[in-house]
């Protein structure tokens, strides 16, 4: 009788707890179930197309002038491609990959355009964390206007919850290039992050409570944590949100066709990946990184930035870095880098979402999916051969 009082007062308690928290954070929670069940693997195909309808966003107005791709028939595409001794089909490969579109552009001209599930053109694709690429793209704007000094300036010098902490000096290149050396492990500290955060706790509060694990600039450690902390250093050094600057440094300069959207963390912009934008316009963002930052003779980003976002030739950012299988891939200011003699660089999303630009040969690839085995072994490295196979077979 009593153990049955017991867990009544305990039922009850825990229905007043939940009452309370649902009178106090009733949309939050609500925004963290309907994320939580976006998630599953049955939903991912719809969600990472419907975003914005999902998620609270601000939106990135688009410019008048577009520029416009030439586009082709789709050429057949290569046969097969290999990878550490197996050969593998390739159209079966996009089909076992759950990809939902895939765009090749050679020259300015559309080679190959397709939707996989529903979509088209217009269609809004979540970047997850190739959104990580823009973010580095707005601090080289940001640097070239002055209102970043330098990217050796300790992140302390923005971001005032640093102050007196650990991660106060840390340099704002560090964290471009993931190896500030913050004591946080993406896999088990990420889901209280973005609890926390979610509840109401500013993002750069919680982060101020993590030491170092490391000394910067000494090892790559993916944290996109770091990618949180450049973006407020964006906004408190311009004074203004991510998406607000994005839309007239950025989002209106280099012709893009769709109006894109951000989504909100805590009423705030998710530098770490929150960017819904249409296919062609992730390649015409591409497209300005192939050209040296230039889009119409407008130098947007600085030749140099674009060339330093891709250099790894630091022991860190090498590919193969730490003997980890995180760093297969060398890593620049939040561009991922292969090894090879192409130029080839990458910004890389979980679930399969991928931009692969081939400078020596002026290709674009770009290609979104909804693969709930995108943690499998040697995944990456086998899309980096699987888009050198479709570079290769476009004439």
């Amino acid at each position: 009788m009593k153990k049955t009082k017991r867990l009544g007062m305990v039922t009850i308690g825990a229905v007043l707890v939940i009452g309370a928290l649902c009178l106090c954070f009733g949309k939050k929670i609500k925004i963290l179930y309907t994320s939580l069940n976006s998630f599953k693997d049955e939903n991912l195909a719809h969600t990472f197309q419907n975003t914005p309808q999902i998620q609270p966003v601000k939106k990135i107005s688009r410019g008048e002038e577009v520029f416009q791709f030439l586009k082709e028939e789709n050429t057949a595409l290569a046969e097969d491609f290999q990878f550490e001794g197996t050969v593998y089909p390739l159209e079966k490969f996009i089909e076992d990959t759950k990809t939902t579109a895939m765009l090749v552009i050679k020259d300015d001209v559309i080679k190959y355009e397709k939707y996989f599930a529903g979509g088209d053109e217009n269609t809004l694709f979540s970047s997850n964390s190739m959104g990580k690429s823009f973010v580095s793209a707005l601090m080289g704007i940001a640097v070239s206007e002055g209102y970043v000094e330098s990217i050796e300036d300790p992140v302390g010098k923005y971001i005032p919850e640093f102050a007196g902490t650990q991660l106060e000096n840390i340099p704002v290149r560090a964290c471009l290039q993931m190896a500030s050396g913050i004591d946080f492990d993406e896999d088990t500290d990420m889901s209280q992050f973005s609890m926390r955060t979610l509840m109401g706790t500013p993002a750069m509060k919680v982060i101020a409570k993590y030491g170092l694990q490391e000394e910067p600039c000494t090892y790559r450690r993916y944290l996109s944590i770091n990618t949180e902390i450049l973006g407020q250093v964006i906004k408190n050094a311009t004074g203004r949100g991510l998406a607000e600057y994005m839309e007239e440094k950025l989002w209106k300069k280099i012709g893009a066709d769709q109006d894109a959207y951000w989504t909100l963390s805590n009423d705030t912009e998710l530098a770490m990946g929150g960017l819904s934008v249409s296919l062609r316009d992730y390649a015409r963002f591409a497209r300005l990184y192939l050209n040296g930052g230039s889009y119409q003779g407008e130098q947007i980003l600085t030749k140099d930035w674009v060339k330093d976002s891709m250099d790894v030739s630091a022991a860190y950012s090498r590919p193969g870095a730490n003997q980890d299988a995180y760093n297969v891939i060398g890593y620049g200011y939040q561009w991922w880098v292969p090894e090879g003699n192409q130029g080839e660089f990458m910004a890389i999303g979980v679930y399969g979402q991928w931009i692969y630009v081939n400078p020596s040969q002026k290709v674009i690839i770009v290609k979104t999916s909804a693969d709930p085995d995108f943690m499998a072994e040697g995944y990456e490295l086998k899309h980096v051969e699987f888009f050198r196979a479709v570079t290769d077979g476009i004439s």
